[in-house]
């Protein structure tokens, strides 16, 4: 049994002034990537320069005006990279560099040697304020902690006088979801008095879930009760910086936007320490998915995820929101039933607004693509494999044709014991309906239309040359109202009767000179069994007549197989 007495609650909030619940995102934060530094540290093999470079370029593209490029004064391979940037000349104007560094004077005179040259600087300090890490680490108490936070203040203010960029200040109490609130807010108070900032120039407060230790709604209380005891809130920039460690970073960071935080701090695809930062991917389309503008260039998150996975070397899981191979695949018959039906719908209402069940949002507004939404094994359904026709081969079968093709595709499913490709769907398409391996066979075929010009019923006559297996080509014609009758009235010729017809359907399967038309037929034999049959000629007219000959094959081969 587990041993969960070892564990005890963590403290929440008594905050019932909130009033999160009650709110709406509305527009994007300020994005701020620590792919480079967050997201690095925390990889098995980390990124050389010139794959950082290959990152800090693609964050640059995607639209990213703050980017936390790493901790230069910690490691030559950190500092080498951030000098390569100003050489290359490879960071633009509108773009603040950020570094990480602790609140040690020879680590702020490295960083501020590493950051000549650069025209926007975010100089982001921080030390831990938690309640265990001053007792189990540090040995301090607060009065101590709180002076390494002003200390650090002081040498960053003195090293700004003879920086020639713009600089702002960032400041996080570390560990800040395991600090008292009012301690966090005086650290951070302390820290304002020493730097000072102004609603022209404002100081960031990062209030980071380095260790994600309750629920959202927790993590929300904590920002909105530090974003109301703020003074001066308009001279300050509240940002967050979520983990995942309890897999609710998405959410934390959600419900902390409503609780007042203005920038978020974060990855893509959600690396970083232990279970990763938040994704900031998965944020910013959630808000498109709302109608809500992300301000991030994001339309091609194919090209994103192939980028993130060379340079990290790591792979991105198939379930993983909107990137994953497989979040816009359906498996079940139910799903692909209403995908199917919901896309007809669109396209035939063409309505505003996407609205298809099961996918929140259209794949191609990303870079992804319709082939895979799909995906047909034994747990799907008819609507599946006729999707797949329709999407990826532009055959639209009929509604009552459905459930026979699906059951041949269920069977060759069962078969395989896996799933089976949309090429395998069409090759079982046409094994079952286009090459059909029959007993009759028309080799002739010429159709006489007689129909009046006033647009009255139509009569006309069949004449055509069918074969039978083993035997001699036999002439047939017959006369009715359309191809359809005569050719049933001319197969009596040859002793085929007892097929009833009950509809069809046609539609163009290719445009231009070599346009061609596809007709479904079907029909009922004499005990009143449903079989279809399908025909495909550049004249429409014979498309049926083999559609017909189509059906009558198969349901003569089905009778023989029993």
């Amino acid at each position: 049994m587990l041993n969960y007495k070892r564990y005890k609650r963590v403290p929440v909030v008594n905050f019932p002034e909130r009033t999160w619940p009650d709110k709406e995102i509305e527009k994007a934060p300020v994005w701020c990537s620590v792919d480079l530094r967050d997201g690095n540290q925390a990889l098995i093999e980390p990124m050389v320069v010139e794959e950082k470079i290959e990152f800090f370029n693609l964050l640059v593209k995607l639209g990213f005006k703050e980017i936390e490029i790493g901790f230069p004064s910690a490691s030559q391979l950190e500092y080498d990279f951030l000098r390569t940037l100003v050489d290359r000349k490879l960071i633009p104007d509108d773009v603040r560099v950020q570094i990480l560094c602790q609140c040690r004077q020879h680590l702020i005179d490295k960083s501020f040697e590493a950051i000549k040259g650069i025209k926007n600087v975010v100089f982001h300090i921080y030390n831990s304020t938690s309640t265990l890490q001053r007792d189990v680490v540090f040995h301090k108490d607060r009065e101590a902690i709180k002076q390494i936070a002003i200390e650090g203040t002081q040498m960053v203010k003195e090293g700004a006088k003879n920086f020639d960029g713009n600089l702002w200040l960032e400041y996080s109490p570390e560990s800040f979801t395991g600090t008292e609130m009012d301690f966090a807010l005086d650290v951070c108070e302390a820290v304002k008095e020493v730097w000072q900032p102004t609603v022209e120039r404002p100081i960031i407060f990062n209030l980071p879930a380095t260790v994600e230790m309750n629920t959202p709604n927790v993590y929300a209380d904590q920002i909105e009760w530090m974003n109301t005891h703020f003074k001066d809130r308009e001279s300050i920039i509240l940002s967050i910086h979520p983990h995942n460690d309890r897999g609710e970073g998405v959410a934390s960071t959600e419900l902390a936007l409503l609780a007042g935080a203005d920038r978020v701090e974060g990855t893509l695809f959600g690396n970083g320490e232990r279970t990763g930062n938040v994704d900031i991917l998965t944020v910013a389309y959630n808000m498109f998915s709302q109608g809500i503008n992300p301000e991030l260039n994001i339309e091609n998150i194919r090209e994103i995820a192939e980028v993130c996975e060379r340079c990290t070397k790591m792979d991105i899981p198939p379930r993983h929101p909107y990137a994953g191979k497989l979040v816009f695949t359906a498996f079940s018959g139910s799903h692909q039933d209403a995908i199917n039906k919901g896309m007809q719908a669109l396209h035939e209402r063409n309505g505003q607004y996407w609205e298809v069940p099961y996918l929140p949002i259209d794949p191609g507004d990303i870079g992804r693509e319709y082939e895979p939404i799909v995906r047909i094994n034994s747990q799907s359904g008819k609507g599946g494999a006729a999707f797949i026709m329709s999407n990826n081969f532009g055959y639209e079968l009929p509604k009552a044709m459905h459930p026979e093709f699906g059951k041949a595709v269920k069977a060759a499913c069962d078969a395989a014991g896996t799933e089976i490709t949309p090429q395998q769907v069409f090759d079982l398409f046409k094994k079952e309906y286009i090459d059909v391996d029959g007993p009759y066979q028309i080799l002739k075929m010429k159709y006489y239309d007689e129909g009046a010009e006033d647009g009255s019923a139509s009569h006309g006559r069949f004449v055509g040359l069918i074969k039978n297996n083993g035997f001699e080509p036999t002439e047939i014609s017959g006369e009715g109202n359309g191809p359809i009758d005569a050719f049933f009235n001319a197969l009596r010729q040859v002793g085929i009767s007892g097929y009833h017809f009950e509809d069809y359907s046609e539609h163009a399967i290719s445009i231009g000179s070599d346009a061609k038309a596809v007709s479904y037929i079907h029909l009922t034999d004499a005990e009143g069994k449903n079989i279809f049959g399908v025909g495909i000629s550049h004249n429409i007219y014979y498309a049926s007549v083999r559609g017909v000959m189509c059906a009558i094959n198969r349901s003569m081969r089905q009778a023989k197989e029993g």
